[in-house]
């Protein structure tokens, strides 16, 4: 509309200077009047013309062609006065919505950073605690709202254009104030100290502090680690968990008293990101993980997909049996449904977190998660290679499964640019069909012809069936992943099945064709 007026403008000012060129071409190119019998005329047969009445009454004929130009004049003056007057009203209504247009454009842009850089809004002090009076001020912004008012002096025309010009503008501004949603990261922290090379790795690949604010939770309040903590000022958002004391437990769970600490200190911190924080979803890390370069860009991938399906609980950066020997170094960017919580950098949202958190368990809070009541035969997203590796041998668990496998976990270091790709194949209509077609049109081979090799050709997939709890065991421990159950669901495992690389062959170690249910008995 914009363009369309300042065409008009442009048009009617070419007009007007045209109209008095061609007007003063017109006058100029005139012959002059010359003196009285000189016979030099302004027409063709001019000399007889100005001869007519020669003398003293051939000054009423020069008289009357004076007048006659004075009236050509006088219209043509006219005429660039009623030009004149349309440039300028169409000047003026132009001018009056390019600056309504500016004013819109300008109030989106102050709106889009007040969203977007909007800080977190800091926990409040426990009314026990006196810990937590450093923490940051809350601060409250307001988006400000603006209202547009028609010119009553207007013609309705003008009115109209106007009104479209508001129209577009408040498009633009619709655009542009659209913000992304923010994606907090929370570490969960106590006494390493070594949380520094988990946070220098966050910062370091972080796009925007902004849309992905790190909070760090620590519990335990050991001096050294906070004063690590401390150190990054502004660049994370350090609070503490005010409860310190021993939790009471009966006789035989005191060797698990790290357990149920874990249990409360992620209980507080996630009602912190979500209820005094306010946000709506959160990715948890601990202390002890490094993350890859492009942990941010997969989150934010998988966070409409892990939105708008309902089949989904939760997305995970880690993938159980994700050594080196056992992902394919060539498939960066792929991604599979699993049954199993992997935990180890992980993504829910508020709504989740809303019916998990009246339940919330007193200890082993990761084993609860996979409980049937919990999963509701929910599934999460799991990456082919690894998002995170873990580096923390020392913790509650005594490095349990550390050497033997998280220690050779392969951490992905090529970036992929995940919202840049149709991840749509993930929604588990789409997925369901695809996966149980290849799975059960693979074909079927011992696990003497995987570990002898000469009789396959190519690099597969194969299939290896197992049929109980105590040969799916066996073919895991000999084929190299996790034997492991909980709930009877496999590690990685999707509607039973486990897939791997081994010797550089596509693997499917599925149940029988038909499968339909976990037994929680094979725990």
């Amino acid at each position: 509309m914009v363009r369309k007026k300042g065409s008009l403008i442009l048009c009617g000012a070419f007009l007007f200077v045209a109209w008095n060129a061609l007007l003063l071409l017109y006058l100029w190119g005139r012959p002059p009047i010359g003196r009285l019998g000189e016979g030099v005329g302004a027409e063709p047969g001019g000399k007889e013309e100005w001869a007519v009445g020669r003398g003293k009454g051939g000054r009423v004929n020069l008289a009357a062609e004076v007048i006659r130009l004075a009236e050509e004049v006088e219209i043509q003056l006219e005429t660039q006065k009623e030009l004149l007057k349309q440039i300028e009203s169409h000047r003026a209504v132009w001018a009056r919505q390019k600056d309504v247009g500016k004013r819109e454009t300008e109030d989106a842009k102050e709106v889009k950073q007040e969203v977007v850089h909007q800080p977190l809004k800091p926990p409040l002090p426990p009314k026990d605690s006196v810990d937590d009076r450093d923490q940051t001020q809350e601060k409250n912004t307001q988006k400000p709202v603006h209202t547009v008012a028609s010119d009553s002096k207007l013609d309705q025309h003008q009115a109209i254009d106007i009104k479209e010009d508001i129209a577009e503008s408040n498009k633009l501004a619709t655009s542009v104030a659209s913000p992304e949603v923010v994606i907090p990261v929370l570490v969960i922290a106590c006494d390493r100290v070594t949380v520094k090379r988990s946070l220098d790795r966050l910062i370091q690949y972080r796009p925007s502090p902004a849309l992905y604010p790190i909070i760090v939770s620590q519990d335990c309040g050991h001096a050294e680690t906070a004063r690590v903590i401390g150190s990054y000022g502004d660049q994370v958002t350090h609070i503490s968990q005010p409860e310190l004391s021993d939790i009471r437990v009966r006789p035989e769970h005191r060797k698990f008293q790290g357990y149920y600490k874990i249990a409360r200190h992620y209980h507080w911190a996630l009602n912190q990101v979500f209820n005094t924080f306010s946000q709506s979803t959160v990715v948890i890390v601990e202390d002890d993980l490094e993350v890859s370069p492009d942990f941010f860009e997969y989150f934010r991938a998988l966070y409409p997909i892990l939105r708008d399906d309902p089949t989904l609980w939760c997305a995970s950066a880690w993938n159980d049996n994700g050594r080196d020997a056992l992902v394919d170094p060539s498939k960066a960017g792929l991604l599979y449904r699993t049954d199993f919580f992997p935990g180890l950098g992980w993504m829910l949202l508020k709504e989740m977190w809303d019916e998990l958190e009246p339940k919330w368990p007193s200890a082993f809070w990761d084993d609860w998660m996979r409980h049937p009541e919990q999963r509701k035969d929910r599934s999460c997203i799991r990456p082919e290679i690894s998002r995170t590796i873990t580096f923390g041998r020392k913790g509650v668990s005594l490095g349990q499964f550390f050497d033997q496998y998280l220690r050779y976990i392969k951490l992905n270091t090529e970036f992929v640019p995940f919202t840049k790709q149709d991840l749509s194949y993930l929604l588990k209509e789409k997925y369901d069909e695809k996966f149980i077609k290849e799975i059960y049109s693979t074909p079927l081979v011992k696990i003497e012809d995987l570990q002898q090799g000469g009789s396959l050709r190519g690099p597969g997939p194969y299939r290896v069936q197992y049929s109980s709890r105590d040969s799916f065991k066996v073919f895991a421990r000999n084929l190299g992943v996790m034997d492991d159950l909980k709930s009877g669901v496999p590690r990685t495992g999707y509607r039973g099945v486990v897939n791997f690389l081994y010797r550089g062959r596509k693997v499917f170690l599925a149940p029988p064709e038909g499968w339909t249910q976990y037994d929680v008995s094979w725990s």
